[in-house]
Protein backbone atom coordinates (compact mmCIF):
# COMPACT_ATOMS: atom_id res chain seq x y z
CA UNK A 1 0.00 0.00 0.00
CA UNK A 2 1.36 3.42 -0.91
CA UNK A 3 2.32 5.44 2.21
CA UNK A 4 0.16 8.43 1.33
CA UNK A 5 -0.46 9.53 4.90
CA UNK A 6 3.27 9.45 5.73
CA UNK A 7 3.91 11.42 2.55
CA UNK A 8 1.35 14.08 3.47
CA UNK A 9 2.67 14.28 7.05
CA UNK A 10 6.23 14.72 5.78
CA UNK A 11 5.19 17.42 3.29
CA UNK A 12 3.30 19.31 6.01
CA UNK A 13 6.04 18.95 8.64
CA UNK A 14 8.69 20.41 6.36
CA UNK A 15 6.34 22.78 4.52
CA UNK A 16 7.54 21.49 1.16
CA UNK A 17 4.57 22.80 -0.83
CA UNK A 18 0.79 23.02 -0.69
CA UNK A 19 -1.96 21.19 -2.49
CA UNK A 20 -2.14 23.80 -5.23
CA UNK A 21 1.56 23.72 -6.08
CA UNK A 22 2.65 22.54 -9.52
CA UNK A 23 5.53 20.07 -9.33
CA UNK A 24 8.07 19.21 -12.01
CA UNK A 25 9.12 15.68 -11.06
CA UNK A 26 12.57 14.42 -12.08
CA UNK A 27 12.06 10.82 -13.25
CA UNK A 28 15.05 8.75 -14.35
CA UNK A 29 13.02 5.53 -14.68
CA UNK A 30 14.61 3.90 -11.62
CA UNK A 31 12.54 2.55 -8.77
CA UNK A 32 13.00 5.64 -6.53
CA UNK A 33 11.71 8.17 -9.04
CA UNK A 34 9.00 5.81 -10.30
CA UNK A 35 7.68 5.48 -6.74
CA UNK A 36 7.87 9.26 -6.28
CA UNK A 37 5.78 10.08 -9.34
CA UNK A 38 3.17 7.43 -8.47
CA UNK A 39 2.90 8.77 -4.91
CA UNK A 40 2.51 12.38 -6.01
CA UNK A 41 0.04 11.47 -8.72
CA UNK A 42 -2.02 9.32 -6.32
CA UNK A 43 -2.00 12.23 -3.85
CA UNK A 44 -3.81 14.30 -6.47
CA UNK A 45 -1.02 16.79 -7.08
CA UNK A 46 -0.46 18.71 -10.33
CA UNK A 47 2.69 17.14 -11.75
CA UNK A 48 4.82 17.12 -14.88
CA UNK A 49 7.62 14.67 -15.67
CA UNK A 50 11.16 15.66 -16.70
CA UNK A 51 13.72 13.14 -17.96
CA UNK A 52 17.35 13.64 -18.97
CA UNK A 53 19.13 11.36 -21.44
CA UNK A 54 22.82 11.82 -20.67
CA UNK A 55 23.83 9.55 -23.58
CA UNK A 56 26.38 7.70 -21.48
CA UNK A 57 25.05 4.12 -21.81
CA UNK A 58 24.01 3.88 -25.45
CA UNK A 59 20.83 1.92 -26.08
CA UNK A 60 20.17 1.60 -22.35
CA UNK A 61 19.87 5.40 -22.03
CA UNK A 62 17.49 5.53 -24.99
CA UNK A 63 15.40 2.70 -23.54
CA UNK A 64 15.04 4.57 -20.24
CA UNK A 65 13.94 7.69 -22.13
CA UNK A 66 11.26 5.71 -23.97
CA UNK A 67 10.16 4.04 -20.74
CA UNK A 68 9.65 7.36 -18.95
CA UNK A 69 7.82 8.78 -21.97
CA UNK A 70 5.43 5.83 -21.80
CA UNK A 71 5.01 6.25 -18.05
CA UNK A 72 4.11 9.93 -18.51
CA UNK A 73 1.54 8.96 -21.13
CA UNK A 74 -0.07 6.35 -18.85
CA UNK A 75 -0.21 8.82 -15.97
CA UNK A 76 -1.48 11.56 -18.28
CA UNK A 77 1.28 13.91 -17.12
CA UNK A 78 3.09 16.51 -19.26
CA UNK A 79 6.45 15.12 -20.40
CA UNK A 80 9.69 17.01 -21.01
CA UNK A 81 12.92 15.40 -22.12
CA UNK A 82 16.35 16.41 -23.36
CA UNK A 83 19.50 14.74 -24.69
CA UNK A 84 22.86 15.89 -23.34
CA UNK A 85 26.36 15.33 -24.70
CA UNK A 86 27.52 14.83 -21.13
CA UNK A 87 30.98 13.44 -21.86
CA UNK A 88 31.88 16.40 -24.08
CA UNK A 89 30.51 18.86 -21.50
CA UNK A 90 32.69 17.25 -18.82
CA UNK A 91 35.80 17.37 -21.04
CA UNK A 92 35.30 21.03 -21.92
CA UNK A 93 34.95 22.05 -18.28
CA UNK A 94 37.47 19.52 -16.96
CA UNK A 95 35.05 18.09 -14.42
CA UNK A 96 33.88 14.56 -13.70
CA UNK A 97 31.07 13.02 -15.71
CA UNK A 98 29.00 12.82 -12.51
CA UNK A 99 29.46 16.53 -11.81
CA UNK A 100 28.70 17.36 -15.45
CA UNK A 101 25.46 15.36 -15.32
CA UNK A 102 24.45 17.12 -12.09
CA UNK A 103 25.08 20.59 -13.53
CA UNK A 104 23.28 19.83 -16.77
CA UNK A 105 20.18 18.33 -15.22
CA UNK A 106 19.60 20.98 -12.57
CA UNK A 107 20.17 23.82 -15.05
CA UNK A 108 17.68 22.23 -17.41
CA UNK A 109 15.15 21.45 -14.66
CA UNK A 110 15.19 25.10 -13.63
CA UNK A 111 14.69 26.23 -17.24
CA UNK A 112 11.64 23.96 -17.58
CA UNK A 113 10.29 25.03 -14.17
CA UNK A 114 10.43 28.70 -15.14
CA UNK A 115 9.21 28.23 -18.72
CA UNK A 116 6.15 26.16 -17.80
CA UNK A 117 5.25 27.80 -14.47
CA UNK A 118 6.03 24.95 -12.10
CA UNK A 119 6.45 25.92 -8.46
CA UNK A 120 8.98 23.27 -7.42
CA UNK A 121 11.26 20.56 -8.74
CA UNK A 122 10.66 17.24 -6.95
CA UNK A 123 13.54 14.73 -6.81
CA UNK A 124 13.52 11.20 -5.40
CA UNK A 125 16.23 11.22 -2.73
CA UNK A 126 15.51 8.94 0.24
CA UNK A 127 17.10 8.31 3.65
CA UNK A 128 19.95 6.17 2.35
CA UNK A 129 20.99 8.88 -0.08
CA UNK A 130 21.31 11.21 2.89
CA UNK A 131 23.36 8.65 4.84
CA UNK A 132 25.69 8.21 1.86
CA UNK A 133 26.09 11.98 1.52
CA UNK A 134 27.12 12.35 5.17
CA UNK A 135 29.61 9.50 4.92
CA UNK A 136 31.11 10.98 1.75
CA UNK A 137 31.42 14.37 3.44
CA UNK A 138 33.10 12.80 6.48
CA UNK A 139 35.57 10.96 4.28
CA UNK A 140 36.45 14.09 2.29
CA UNK A 141 36.36 16.46 5.27
CA UNK A 142 33.43 18.61 6.32
CA UNK A 143 32.08 21.19 8.73
CA UNK A 144 28.76 21.11 10.53
CA UNK A 145 26.90 21.92 7.30
CA UNK A 146 28.17 18.67 5.78
CA UNK A 147 26.59 16.71 8.63
CA UNK A 148 22.99 17.76 8.17
CA UNK A 149 22.52 15.41 5.23
CA UNK A 150 20.24 16.11 2.28
CA UNK A 151 17.67 18.75 3.15
CA UNK A 152 13.96 18.11 2.51
CA UNK A 153 13.73 21.53 0.86
CA UNK A 154 16.41 23.69 -0.67
CA UNK A 155 15.14 26.65 -2.67
CA UNK A 156 12.97 25.27 -5.46
CA UNK A 157 14.17 21.69 -4.90
CA UNK A 158 11.93 19.46 -2.76
CA UNK A 159 12.48 15.83 -1.72
CA UNK A 160 9.08 14.39 -0.74
CA UNK A 161 10.21 10.76 -0.08
CA UNK A 162 13.17 11.58 2.14
CA UNK A 163 11.23 9.86 4.96
CA UNK A 164 11.65 6.43 3.30
CA UNK A 165 14.65 4.11 3.50
CA UNK A 166 15.92 2.18 0.47
CA UNK A 167 14.52 -1.06 1.88
CA UNK A 168 11.12 0.61 2.28
CA UNK A 169 11.24 1.91 -1.31
CA UNK A 170 12.09 -1.58 -2.59
CA UNK A 171 9.29 -3.16 -0.56
CA UNK A 172 6.63 -0.66 -1.70
CA UNK A 173 7.65 -0.92 -5.37
CA UNK A 174 7.45 -4.72 -5.19
CA UNK A 175 4.14 -4.72 -3.32
CA UNK A 176 2.56 -2.27 -5.78
CA UNK A 177 4.07 -4.16 -8.74
CA UNK A 178 5.44 -0.91 -10.21
CA UNK A 179 7.48 -1.20 -13.38
CA UNK A 180 10.88 0.50 -13.43
CA UNK A 181 14.23 0.38 -15.23
CA UNK A 182 17.40 -0.78 -13.49
CA UNK A 183 20.40 1.45 -14.23
CA UNK A 184 23.32 -0.93 -14.81
CA UNK A 185 25.81 1.71 -13.59
CA UNK A 186 24.29 1.48 -10.10
CA UNK A 187 25.98 -1.88 -9.64
CA UNK A 188 29.46 -0.53 -10.42
CA UNK A 189 31.72 0.17 -7.43
CA UNK A 190 34.10 2.43 -9.35
CA UNK A 191 32.10 5.41 -8.07
CA UNK A 192 32.60 6.42 -4.43
CA UNK A 193 28.88 6.59 -3.66
CA UNK A 194 28.26 3.10 -5.07
CA UNK A 195 31.23 1.72 -3.13
CA UNK A 196 29.67 3.04 0.08
CA UNK A 197 26.26 1.73 -0.94
CA UNK A 198 27.37 -1.81 -1.77
CA UNK A 199 30.39 -2.40 0.44
CA UNK A 200 30.36 -0.06 3.47
CA UNK A 201 26.74 0.49 4.46
CA UNK A 202 25.88 -3.25 4.56
CA UNK A 203 28.66 -3.68 7.16
CA UNK A 204 27.39 -0.68 9.14
CA UNK A 205 23.89 -2.16 9.09
CA UNK A 206 25.26 -5.35 10.58
CA UNK A 207 26.42 -3.21 13.52
CA UNK A 208 23.18 -1.20 13.61
CA UNK A 209 20.15 -2.61 11.73
CA UNK A 210 18.38 0.72 12.31
CA UNK A 211 21.15 2.69 10.63
CA UNK A 212 18.87 5.00 8.63
CA UNK A 213 16.75 5.93 11.65
CA UNK A 214 19.88 6.54 13.74
CA UNK A 215 21.33 8.80 11.07
CA UNK A 216 18.03 10.65 10.78
CA UNK A 217 18.19 11.43 14.51
CA UNK A 218 21.81 12.53 14.15
CA UNK A 219 20.93 14.74 11.21
CA UNK A 220 18.20 16.48 13.16
CA UNK A 221 20.66 17.20 15.97
CA UNK A 222 23.27 18.52 13.57
CA UNK A 223 20.68 20.72 11.87
CA UNK A 224 19.85 22.14 15.28
CA UNK A 225 23.53 22.80 16.01
CA UNK A 226 23.94 24.40 12.60
CA UNK A 227 21.01 26.71 13.28
CA UNK A 228 22.41 27.58 16.71
CA UNK A 229 25.79 28.40 15.16
CA UNK A 230 24.15 30.60 12.55
CA UNK A 231 22.28 32.53 15.23
CA UNK A 232 25.46 33.01 17.27
CA UNK A 233 27.56 34.11 14.30
CA UNK A 234 24.85 36.54 13.20
CA UNK A 235 24.81 38.02 16.69
CA UNK A 236 28.60 38.35 16.62
CA UNK A 237 28.47 39.82 13.13
CA UNK A 238 26.05 42.50 14.29
CA UNK A 239 28.25 43.27 17.31
CA UNK A 240 31.71 43.22 15.71
CA UNK A 241 31.38 44.20 12.04
CA UNK A 242 31.39 47.97 11.56
CA UNK A 243 30.77 49.50 8.14
CA UNK A 244 33.07 52.44 7.40
CA UNK A 245 33.80 54.20 4.10
CA UNK A 246 32.77 51.21 2.02
CA UNK A 247 34.81 48.71 4.05
CA UNK A 248 34.04 46.54 7.07
CA UNK A 249 36.14 46.87 10.20
CA UNK A 250 36.53 44.03 12.72
CA UNK A 251 38.42 44.65 16.00
CA UNK A 252 41.34 42.24 16.41
CA UNK A 253 41.10 42.09 20.20
CA UNK A 254 37.50 40.89 19.91
CA UNK A 255 38.57 38.16 17.48
CA UNK A 256 41.22 37.00 19.96
CA UNK A 257 38.58 36.46 22.65
CA UNK A 258 36.25 34.32 20.53
CA UNK A 259 35.69 30.81 21.92
CA UNK A 260 35.77 28.45 20.11
CA UNK A 261 37.80 30.84 17.98
CA UNK A 262 38.30 28.86 14.78
CA UNK A 263 34.69 27.72 14.54
CA UNK A 264 33.22 31.16 15.15
CA UNK A 265 35.67 33.07 12.97
CA UNK A 266 35.06 30.66 10.11
CA UNK A 267 31.33 31.14 10.65
CA UNK A 268 31.83 34.91 10.40
CA UNK A 269 34.03 34.82 7.30
CA UNK A 270 32.73 31.86 5.31
CA UNK A 271 29.93 33.96 3.78
CA UNK A 272 32.67 36.16 2.32
CA UNK A 273 34.31 33.17 0.65
CA UNK A 274 37.18 32.54 3.07
CA UNK A 275 38.17 28.89 3.52
CA UNK A 276 39.03 27.15 6.77
CA UNK A 277 42.69 27.19 5.72
CA UNK A 278 42.55 30.97 5.27
CA UNK A 279 40.94 31.31 8.71
CA UNK A 280 43.80 29.29 10.22
CA UNK A 281 46.30 31.65 8.57
CA UNK A 282 44.39 34.71 9.83
CA UNK A 283 44.39 33.41 13.40
CA UNK A 284 48.11 32.65 13.22
CA UNK A 285 48.79 36.22 12.05
CA UNK A 286 46.77 38.18 14.62
CA UNK A 287 49.82 38.97 16.78
CA UNK A 288 52.15 39.68 13.87
CA UNK A 289 52.99 42.81 11.92
CA UNK A 290 50.20 44.67 10.18
CA UNK A 291 49.87 44.72 6.43
CA UNK A 292 49.31 41.07 5.58
CA UNK A 293 46.45 40.50 3.14
CA UNK A 294 44.25 37.42 2.82
CA UNK A 295 42.16 36.78 -0.27
CA UNK A 296 38.91 35.06 -1.14
CA UNK A 297 37.28 35.06 -4.60
CA UNK A 298 35.33 38.23 -3.83
CA UNK A 299 37.06 39.90 -0.89
CA UNK A 300 40.32 41.00 0.65
CA UNK A 301 40.96 40.87 4.39
CA UNK A 302 43.74 43.19 5.53
CA UNK A 303 45.45 42.80 8.89
CA UNK A 304 45.75 46.36 10.16
CA UNK A 305 47.16 47.48 13.50
CA UNK A 306 44.06 47.13 15.64
CA UNK A 307 41.49 45.74 13.23
CA UNK A 308 40.83 43.50 10.29
CA UNK A 309 39.66 45.42 7.23
CA UNK A 310 37.27 43.48 5.01
CA UNK A 311 36.82 44.97 1.56
CA UNK A 312 35.42 43.89 -1.77
CA UNK A 313 38.07 42.97 -4.28
CA UNK A 314 38.72 45.98 -6.43
CA UNK A 315 39.71 45.99 -10.01
CA UNK A 316 43.40 45.76 -10.80
CA UNK A 317 45.36 48.98 -10.84
CA UNK A 318 43.70 51.60 -12.98
CA UNK A 319 45.08 52.11 -16.46
CA UNK A 320 47.04 55.30 -17.01
CA UNK A 321 44.96 58.11 -18.51
CA UNK A 322 46.52 60.94 -20.48
CA UNK A 323 45.34 64.50 -19.88
CA UNK A 324 45.85 66.71 -22.90
CA UNK A 325 45.99 70.47 -22.69
CA UNK A 326 42.43 71.85 -22.71
CA UNK A 327 40.95 68.75 -21.06
CA UNK A 328 38.34 69.66 -18.46
CA UNK A 329 37.66 66.26 -16.92
CA UNK A 330 38.79 62.64 -17.12
CA UNK A 331 37.79 59.40 -15.38
CA UNK A 332 40.42 57.19 -13.80
CA UNK A 333 39.50 54.13 -11.79
CA UNK A 334 37.17 55.07 -8.96
CA UNK A 335 37.46 58.82 -9.57
CA UNK A 336 36.62 61.67 -11.88
CA UNK A 337 39.28 64.40 -12.12
CA UNK A 338 38.27 67.92 -13.12
CA UNK A 339 40.58 70.75 -14.19
CA UNK A 340 39.83 74.44 -13.62
CA UNK A 341 42.18 77.09 -15.06
CA UNK A 342 42.39 80.57 -13.55
CA UNK A 343 44.55 83.64 -14.13
CA UNK A 344 44.76 84.43 -10.41
CA UNK A 345 46.92 82.49 -7.91
CA UNK A 346 44.05 80.78 -6.09
CA UNK A 347 44.97 78.37 -3.33
CA UNK A 348 42.50 75.67 -2.33
CA UNK A 349 42.53 75.12 1.41
CA UNK A 350 40.91 72.55 3.69
CA UNK A 351 39.95 70.25 0.83
CA UNK A 352 42.26 67.24 0.43
CA UNK A 353 40.37 66.28 -2.75
CA UNK A 354 41.61 69.41 -4.55
CA UNK A 355 45.02 70.88 -5.28
CA UNK A 356 46.17 74.25 -6.67
CA UNK A 357 49.15 73.88 -9.01
CA UNK A 358 51.27 76.54 -10.73
CA UNK A 359 49.96 76.20 -14.28
CA UNK A 360 53.17 77.46 -15.93
CA UNK A 361 55.08 74.47 -14.51
CA UNK A 362 52.79 71.92 -16.16
CA UNK A 363 54.06 70.01 -19.17
CA UNK A 364 51.28 68.33 -21.15
CA UNK A 365 50.16 65.67 -21.60
CA UNK A 366 49.81 64.91 -17.91
CA UNK A 367 49.05 61.40 -16.64
CA UNK A 368 46.80 60.16 -13.89
CA UNK A 369 47.43 56.62 -12.71
CA UNK A 370 47.99 54.35 -9.74
CA UNK A 371 51.28 54.51 -7.87
CA UNK A 372 54.24 52.45 -8.99
CA UNK A 373 57.32 51.13 -7.23
CA UNK A 374 60.04 53.76 -7.25
CA UNK A 375 57.63 56.72 -7.35
CA UNK A 376 58.70 59.65 -5.21
CA UNK A 377 57.74 63.28 -4.68
CA UNK A 378 58.54 66.31 -2.54
CA UNK A 379 55.65 66.56 -0.06
CA UNK A 380 54.19 70.05 0.27
CA UNK A 381 55.49 71.77 3.38
CA UNK A 382 58.35 69.32 3.86
CA UNK A 383 62.01 69.31 2.88
CA UNK A 384 63.47 66.55 0.79
CA UNK A 385 61.89 63.87 -1.30
CA UNK A 386 59.92 60.85 -0.14
CA UNK A 387 59.04 57.56 -1.74
CA UNK A 388 55.32 57.11 -2.22
CA UNK A 389 55.55 53.71 -0.51
CA UNK A 390 57.00 55.37 2.60
CA UNK A 391 54.46 58.18 2.41
CA UNK A 392 51.61 55.66 2.41
CA UNK A 393 53.11 53.93 5.45
CA UNK A 394 53.38 57.24 7.31
CA UNK A 395 49.78 58.03 6.42
CA UNK A 396 48.83 54.61 7.85
CA UNK A 397 47.13 53.77 4.58
CA UNK A 398 45.87 50.16 4.54
CA UNK A 399 47.47 47.98 1.90
CA UNK A 400 44.26 47.49 -0.07
CA UNK A 401 43.67 51.25 -0.37
CA UNK A 402 47.02 52.23 -1.89
CA UNK A 403 46.23 50.98 -5.38
CA UNK A 404 43.06 53.07 -5.50
CA UNK A 405 44.82 56.37 -4.81
CA UNK A 406 45.09 58.46 -8.02
CA UNK A 407 48.54 59.88 -8.70
CA UNK A 408 48.89 62.94 -10.98
CA UNK A 409 52.12 62.98 -12.98
CA UNK A 410 53.60 65.82 -15.02
CA UNK A 411 54.73 65.38 -18.59
CA UNK A 412 58.36 65.36 -17.39
CA UNK A 413 57.68 62.41 -15.04
CA UNK A 414 57.39 64.38 -11.78
CA UNK A 415 54.64 63.36 -9.38
CA UNK A 416 52.53 66.51 -8.94
CA UNK A 417 49.85 65.35 -6.53
CA UNK A 418 48.89 62.30 -4.47
CA UNK A 419 45.16 62.67 -4.98
CA UNK A 420 43.32 63.21 -1.73
CA UNK A 421 46.52 63.44 0.33
CA UNK A 422 49.39 65.78 -0.60
CA UNK A 423 50.63 67.92 -3.48
CA UNK A 424 54.27 68.25 -4.50
CA UNK A 425 56.10 71.22 -3.00
CA UNK A 426 57.82 72.01 -6.32
CA UNK A 427 54.49 72.78 -7.98
CA UNK A 428 52.87 74.84 -5.24
CA UNK A 429 51.35 78.27 -5.82
CA UNK A 430 53.76 81.04 -4.76
CA UNK A 431 53.89 84.85 -4.86
CA UNK A 432 55.38 84.54 -8.34
CA UNK A 433 52.56 82.36 -9.71
CA UNK A 434 50.59 84.05 -12.51
CA UNK A 435 48.22 81.25 -13.51
CA UNK A 436 46.86 78.35 -11.53
CA UNK A 437 45.24 75.04 -12.42
CA UNK A 438 42.96 73.55 -9.79
CA UNK A 439 42.63 69.77 -9.89
CA UNK A 440 39.67 68.28 -8.03
CA UNK A 441 38.70 64.64 -7.50
CA UNK A 442 35.19 63.21 -7.20
CA UNK A 443 34.49 59.63 -6.12
CA UNK A 444 32.41 57.79 -8.68
CA UNK A 445 29.37 56.06 -7.25
CA UNK A 446 29.35 52.64 -8.83
CA UNK A 447 29.82 49.14 -7.47
CA UNK A 448 33.40 48.03 -7.61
Amino acid sequence: MLPLQRLQDFIARHQLFNGKSRLLVAVSGGRDSVLLIHLLKRAGLDVGIAHCNFQLRGDESDFEQDFVAGLAKRLEAPFYTVNFDTANYADQRRISVQMAARELRYQWFEEIRESFDYDYIAVAHHQNDSVETILLNLIRGTGIAGMHGILPKNGFIVRPILFLSRDEVDGIVAAENLSYVEDSSNASVKYARNKLRHQVIPVLKELNPNLEQTFEGNMQRFRGLEELLKLQTQKLHDELFVEYAGDTLIPIEAIKTLRPQRLLLYGLLSDYGFSETAVDDIIASLDKHAGRTFESPGYLLVLDRTQLILTKRRRTKSASMLIEQGTREVNCGDYKLTLLHDDSPLIVRDNPMAASIDAELLSYPLTIRSWAEGDYFYPLGMKGRKKLSDFFVNEKLPVHVKDTVPVLVNGNGDVIWIGGYRADDRYKVTAYTKKVTIFELYKLNYER
